[in-house]
């Protein structure tokens, strides 16, 4: 079973909070898949990454792109990381059936879009009864997060 963390953004949107989570995981010399719900935001999902100022988050989407030497892969099928990533990010509403194939999950959602809110809530219910260990951080004041719950 995987440790999955919903991530409720209500202060700052995906573009601020993203690059932080994932500056930790390489500090914690993890690989990372970001599995986007759409293909419109790997691009947007990618100038974020390269503009971050916490940290250079090295990343790559494309088949030419050598997949295993990137720490962080962008994509949008529901398929094994070609990185080998340990670590999920599941953003813009990107649902995976794969969730066991992880030690951890991120499921990063914007608290101020009620259907997205909503979307989080049934992810939350499913994984929940398929027996993975459930966490709920919530932003604070400044950006970061809370465990709440």
């Amino acid at each position: 079973m995987a440790e999955i963390g919903f991530y409720h953004l209500t202060r700052t949107g995906l573009e601020r909070a993203l690059p932080r989570l994932l500056a930790r995981t390489l500090e914690a010399k993890e690989r990372a898949f970001v599995l986007c719900g759409e293909a419109e935001r790997i691009g947007a999902v990618s100038a974020a990454l390269w503009g971050a100022e916490a940290a250079w988050l090295p990343h790559n989407a494309g088949p030419d792109d050598d997949p295993p030497l990137q720490p962080i892969w962008l994509g949008v099928e529901d398929a094994p990381p070609p990185n080998g990533a340990r670590y999920l990010f599941l953003v813009a509403g990107a649902e995976s059936g794969r969730l066991d194939a992880f030690a951890r999950v991120f499921d990063l959602f914007d608290g101020r879009d009620e259907a997205a809110v909503a979307a989080a809530r049934q992810r939350w219910t499913a994984a929940k009864a398929a027996g993975h260990a459930l966490t709920y951080w919530k932003q604070t004041e400044r950006g970061g997060w809370e465990k709440a719950g």
